[in-house]
């Protein structure tokens, strides 16, 4: 990702044997008078890199070349970010994301603008000993450094959003600006101002798409709820099915009086009811569905409810601010909880909760097919295939009576409080106690695929001759078909008749990690 194009050696020889001065200073400096305080600094950078190539540390000769080489276009950085996204760890997942972008807008700043601008000529290579040159030379220009500039961006940019990761990368990026100027391809001057351009792309990209600590806390003041010194009183129900259902280990470890129920999505509900029964909260490891399980034992019981994420998504987790066991486990041992609103549906064939979304029209369809596949291929790759052959396949729009005219839609979607993002897909909510429904409507009509992409693509408005978005705290609909499919937090179930969709304002009581003053 770098601008740095190499060479090889040989063809650079008249510039390695010259021992002109005049070859180690930029020709647009050569064009203009110079200040005094210029002359000292390029003096100040000739003897920095000097100085730099008299030195002899151990093993240097042998890793700092080999390191340089390796960040040639970013290979370094991305094989970083592969590892970190390799964890499965929400939070180390951003920090590659933002890493790599940040690498991307230094790099595209460096080659567009940086070295076109100062025209700098490369160091000359006489007091740099042989072991240590480069067998391929760059053949651009030396100011800024490419190679800096992208360590300083991924290192800054992982640091942002997670500054332990950041402190583990920031020795590596370190090693490779030093290489820079160590093999005898850049001055001082150029790694120092490369690595500052990297720093402020880092910062730029934050400015675009904020951290999770920029956000607004989620929620709503605090509500009362037991601190629980070492998990003492915690039943934690764990689904053996979930995707990282092994995350309770690591919780145990913080909460070591925690009891720890395991047992098989079929099991789950009476698990989750005897678990209530007897504790003084209820803790769940799963995904979505089994917290929306979770949540309405622990609404029946009166006791607040600890989530930590175990699922493919986990919406109502991460909107909480929960994302590995250490966050929950400081929120039990202080006692630290809000109270939620809990989205309601009934109808003619039964009701039910939700603490995320309801949905019918090709959603629910989409997540029969996603089910259908998930434990063969994959959540995410059973996602994408799901899609693939609902739209696909000849669905037609379901029609239902909202606010007394019959009309077809392709997909209504109603949020549990109101989600901050472009489209009819949920994203994060900052607010889980506003008493709204967030309900967004997908017209019928022809090419569902083509609708459905659209909404997807604009921002909800209030109307449009593809989406219709309201934000009522009760929705009513008339004249379901028998057997007509709706989601819930990811789970089915039926509806016919009249559906009504309302909230149950600050019912439940949830664990939230403290949050920054």
């Amino acid at each position: 990702m770098t601008s740095d194009a190499d060479l090889p050696l040989t063809s650079l020889a008249a510039r390695a044997v010259s021992t002109s001065p005049v070859a180690a200073v930029p020709a647009t400096f050569l064009a203009s008078p110079r200040s005094r305080s210029g002359n000292r600094l390029m003096a100040l950078d000739r003897r920095v890199f000097d100085a730099v190539a008299a030195q002899h540390w151990p093993g240097a000769d042998a890793l700092l070349p080999r390191l340089s080489r390796a960040a040639n276009h970013g290979r370094l950085w991305f094989g970083v970010a592969a590892a970190l996204a390799a964890a499965r760890r929400p939070r180390a997942r951003r920090a590659a994301v933002r890493g790599v972008a940040s690498l991307a807008l230094a790099s595209a700043t460096i080659n567009t603008v940086g070295k076109r601008t100062v025209r700098r000529a490369r160091p000359v290579l006489d007091t740099v000993p042989m072991v240590r040159r480069l067998k391929r030379q760059p053949i651009t220009t030396s100011f800024p450094s490419g190679h800096a500039a992208s360590a300083a961006a991924f290192a800054a940019g992982v640091a942002l959003e997670s500054p332990r990761l950041g402190a583990a990368v920031a020795p590596l990026a370190g090693a490779v600006a030093l290489s820079r100027v160590y093999t005898g391809v850049h001055f001082p001057s150029d790694v120092l101002v490369g690595a500052a351009l990297g720093a402020g792309a880092a910062f730029a990209v934050r400015g675009l798409v904020p951290t999770r600590d920029q956000l607004p806390p989620p929620g709503r003041p605090r509500a009362e709820a037991p601190a629980l010194p070492g998990g003492r009183g915690l039943v934690v129900v764990v689904n053996s099915g979930a995707r990282t259902s092994g995350r309770v280990h690591d919780l145990l470890d913080a909460l070591p009086h925690a009891e720890v129920v395991t047992c098989a999505p079929d099991d789950l509900p009476d698990e989750l009811e005897k678990a209530a029964a007897r504790a003084r909260a209820l803790g769940v490891c799963g995904g979505d569905g089994t917290v929306n399980a979770a949540a309405a034992a622990a609404l029946r019981h009166g006791v607040p409810l600890a989530v930590l994420p175990g699922g493919t998504l986990n919406h109502f987790a991460y909107d909480l601010g929960v994302e590995e066991a250490g966050d929950l486990a400081r929120a039990v041992e202080t006692g630290d909880a809000i109270a939620v609103d809990v989205g309601r549906f009934r109808s003619a064939a039964g009701e039910g909760h939700f603490l995320n979304t309801f949905s019918l029209g090709v959603h629910p369809e989409l997540v029969r097919e996603r089910e259908r596949w998930s434990h063969r291929i994959g959540g995410w790759p059973a996602g994408v295939l799901a899609a693939a052959r609902v739209l696909r396949s000849d669905q037609q729009p379901l029609h239902a009576e909202i606010g007394g005219s019959r009309r077809p839609l392709w997909l209504l979607f109603a949020g549990n409080c109101l989600y901050n993002r472009l489209g009819p897909t949920p994203a994060r909510r900052f607010d889980l106690a506003d008493g709204l429904l967030d309900v967004r409507v997908v017209h019928g009509g022809r090419r569902p695929g083509a609708r459905l992409l659209a909404a997807a693509l604009t921002a909800p408005v209030e109307r449009s001759p593809v989406q219709t978005a309201v934000r009522p705290s009760r929705l009513r609909l008339s004249g379901l078909a028998p057997g007509t499919k709706v989601a819930h937090d990811g789970e089915l179930s039926d509806a016919e008749g009249d559906l009504v969709l309302d909230k149950l304002p600050e019912a439940l009581t949830v664990y939230r990690p403290p949050q920054p003053s």
